[in-house]
């Protein structure tokens, strides 16, 4: 059922006050969208076909550990295969690995972040109007 006039005006009133007034929602959303990676949903796959294999010869031979190992690497496969590429480069990683006293001093700095960013989509947003 397509959307009268009046809809179709207010849904893209909508949309224009979201992109105006939740600039972090929208990066965050348009983020999850994307090229999916194939690479990683076929090794997911493949881990999920021999977790079943496992699984199959768990119960053939009725050897409940082997059954369960199967199950253990079939969920795996599944989780590699739907779970989306994390994006975040070197920062994050090199956030992990080290202690909490420099894990505390990122903090400032992601703040920091985000005020410069806020600071040039404001700029972006009063270049336009």
């Amino acid at each position: 059922m397509p959307l009268s006039e009046q809809e179709q005006r207010l849904l893209e009133e909508m949309e224009r006050n979201l992109y105006q007034n939740d600039a972090d929602f929208v990066a965050t959303v348009s983020q999850r969208r994307g090229k999916p990676n194939y690479s990683i949903i076929a090794i997911g796959v493949l881990i999920g076909l021999a977790g079943v294999a496992t699984l199959v010869t768990g119960v053939v031979l009725r050897q409940s550990l082997v059954g369960l190992l199967g199950f253990v690497i079939m969920f795996a496969g599944v989780l590699v295969a739907i779970t989306p590429p994390r994006s975040g480069g070197k920062g994050g990683k090199s956030g992990s690995a080290d202690t909490g006293k420099p894990r505390a001093s990122a903090a400032p700095r992601s703040s920091n972040f985000m005020d410069s960013a806020n600071e040039r989509w404001d700029k972006r947003q009063d270049d336009r109007g």
